[in-house]
């Protein structure tokens, strides 16, 4: 599907619009690095109390499932590139296990881009096995969860 055509698509239909990220998604270079960039402010405004904070990444992850299948059946396409409300989730997963200070937001950003991209095992298996909106998103909460370890790591090291 060529961009133009791609945007045309997304504007007219408000379904897709979280689904690519408010816009984010329509970027034609890196939209999941940038659909990523949209966990922090959301973290950001998450009060700093862990209940919350899991409520939101319940809701988050349940709404990204329905939101993500519908969009990417709408497209026709199983995951599209600028489908980032996964990159979303998976950011703010990883955002969850660190202090709110620059160095370890990069750090946990670099890693969870890491992560998303490589697809390490079992990251891969279940982004090709898996349809559907939980398709869209288990790949980039395991990528979280490795992200998060390795952040957690560090920081009893620290």
């Amino acid at each position: 599907m060529e961009h133009r055509e791609l945007i045309k698509k997304v504007v007219r239909d408000p379904l897709h619009w979280p689904a690519f990220g408010f816009g984010l998604g329509l970027i034609p270079v890196a939209p999941g690095t940038f659909g990523s960039l949209l966990a922090i402010p959301l973290w950001l405004a998450t009060p700093a109390l862990w209940w919350m904070q899991l409520a939101v990444a319940v809701v988050i992850f349940t709404f990204g499932v329905w939101v993500c299948g519908v969009s990417a059946r709408r497209l026709g396409v199983h995951d599209h590139g600028g489908i980032v409300w996964d990159e979303v989730v998976g950011m703010y997963l990883t955002l969850l296990v660190v202090p709110l200070e620059p160095l370890w937001v990069l750090v946990s950003f670099l890693l969870f881009r890491l992560f998303d991209i490589w697809k390490p095992w079992p990251i891969r298996d279940l982004d090709h096995r898996l349809q559907g909106g939980l398709g869209i998103m288990l790949d980039d909460v395991i990528a979280a969860l490795y992200a998060a370890c390795l952040l957690l790591f560090s920081r009893f090291l620290w």
